[in-house]
């Protein structure tokens, strides 16, 4: 027998949860930070002895749970899912340093409470990225709601919080409802068919689904998937979420559970129901392309710092959708790798926009000016997470929006050349939000409370900024990883890359 190296890695912060029920304060957090980073560890280990030419799961656990359903404890690793793997990994302990003080002004949660929590979050979130039995996956899925309900309401600093943690879990409720709905269905033909129930992903991909069924199934699936990551209409929850949270939640909430959406587009709808994926795809691309740039108009009116990153996210989780709907290699790819650096663009964003906000006591873009000046050092980590968000040549960004758009312009080139226009866009909210909040004349207020970054915030943020920096020089790290999943992907539904566009002679 091999050793279970995918359930040690997802249960090594669930057990560093429960071992902090029995410790305080900041034995405590030093405990919490200490699985965090063992976590780190494993995943790193994982990644080196990962076979990055396999495009196949790897590192395989099978042992039956449920008989009579055909349910069974099953995991496994591609390339796309070790992507996911590992920004869980860096996200937590760069949040548990950035949070670590997150309780000192309410007695009423423990430091344990949240360090607890968020070890409860990764644990869940590395087995859906982890699980290749469907029931098993729509079981921590929903279980993911659980730790981000509480890290919202219990732990948010907003007035509103208990209501944008309830509109958190109701939406993500909702969609769950939906698709446990499809799941049944799903166990319903799994049963009818020759081989038997089953929810064995490999089992559930060969079997023949008559295709109206498959779209039924697909749309289920789907609804619950754009709920999480999220797409227009289904948004709204999320700059509620967003603003109410601390800047470590709202880092896990986009940076991590939100990429369960896209994760589950190419695991699920595109591995399990590939005719009714085809089918849908002329309004994904509408839907992505709708997200793409309503959520960037709404970041550029937005007067919130908090609610102008997730409406960022929601235009660029656009983009994502529009790369995986391209059904290119480069497309595919590219939404991935989006997804990667993504996280780390936004957690940089949320930690060192919410130190500043926490200094200042306001998160009104109004309530601040010339920043820059008080406290360079923080504008200067502001401006790079900027740049990285707007996709500046250098910065890893910058590569996966790219791969995303000419993947998408070799199949649909209206919709990438409309999509390109989102560029100018993002250099519109990230650049206006710099001027009003870092430059000018230096606010009375910021003056007498904002002071530059500590060593502690800083180690929480110098991470962040070399992996961005590292991934936009040398994306292949990823990719080497993530092509051959995607080719397995994209065999599995029967497509392959358009050729070049050539016109005719006269």
């Amino acid at each position: 027998m091999t050793f279970p190296v995918l359930t040690v890695l997802a249960l090594t912060p669930l057990v560093g949860a429960l071992v902090l029920l029995a410790l305080r304060g900041n034995a405590a957090k030093i405990v919490g930070l200490a699985f965090s980073l063992l976590t780190l560890v494993i995943s790193i280990v994982t990644a080196i002895v990962f076979n990055r030419s396999d495009g196949g799961m790897q590192f395989t656990e099978e042992i039956p749970w449920i008989k009579q359903f055909g349910a069974h404890y099953a995991l496994g690793l591609d390339g796309i899912g070790l992507t996911l793997v590992i920004l869980t990994a860096v996200l937590v302990p760069v949040v548990l340093i950035a949070s670590w003080n997150v309780t000192d002004d309410d007695t009423r949660w423990t430091p344990r409470g949240y360090f607890g929590l968020v070890l409860a979050l990764e644990a869940l979130s590395m087995y859906v990225f982890l699980a290749t039995d469907v029931l098993l996956f729509y079981l921590v899925f929903e279980l993911t709601l659980v730790p981000m309900y509480f890290l919202i309401g219990g732990y948010g600093k907003g007035r509103r919080k208990s209501y944008a943690a309830l509109k958190f879990l109701l939406f993500s409720l909702g969609g769950g409802l939906i698709m446990m709905a499809a799941v049944i269905g799903l166990y319903v033909v799994s049963a009818g068919s020759a081989s038997g129930a089953s929810f064995l992903l490999s089992d559930l991909m060969q079997l023949q689904i008559p295709e109206t069924t498959q779209r039924w199934l697909f749309i289920g699936f789907m609804i619950a998937f754009a709920v999480k990551a999220p797409m227009v209409p289904l948004h709204t929850w999320l700059p509620d979420a967003a603003e109410e949270s601390t800047p470590g939640a709202a880092t896990l909430m986009v940076g991590v559970l939100d990429k369960i959406g896209t994760f589950g587009m190419i695991r699920f709808c595109l591995g399990l129901f590939p005719q009714a994926a085809h089918w849908a795809t002329p309004v994904m691309l509408v839907l992505a392309m709708i997200s793409i740039f309503y959520g960037a108009l709404l970041a550029i009116g937005s007067k919130n710092l908090m609610r102008l990153i997730a409406f960022t996210s929601i235009s660029h989780f656009g983009l994502m959708v529009l790369g995986i709907f391209a059904f290119t290699t480069q497309g595919v790819a590219g939404a991935t790798l989006y997804m990667l650096n993504h996280g780390f663009t936004t957690a940089a964003l949320f930690l060192v926009l919410g130190f500043m906000i926490s200094r200042r006591g306001s998160a009104m873009i109004a309530d601040f000016g010339g920043v820059q000046k008080v406290a360079p050092l923080l504008a200067g980590f502001t401006l790079f997470a900027g740049l990285s968000s707007l996709a500046l040549p250098g910065l890893s960004s910058f590569v996966s929006e790219f791969m995303v758009l000419a993947g998408t312009f070799s199949a649909h080139p209206i919709f990438a050349g409309l999509a390109t226009i989102v560029i100018v866009t993002a250099a519109l909210y990230i650049l206006i939000m710099y001027q009003r909040t870092m430059t000018g004349p230096v606010a009375p207020a910021v003056q007498e409370k904002v002071n530059d970054l500590r060593g502690r915030e800083k180690l929480a943020l110098i991470p962040l900024m070399v992996l961005i920096l590292v991934l936009g020089f040398f994306p292949g790290l990823a990719l080497d990883a993530i092509n051959p999943a995607v080719s397995t992907t994209l065999a599995h539904m029967g497509v392959t890359d358009p050729g070049p566009i050539v016109g005719g002679t006269n």
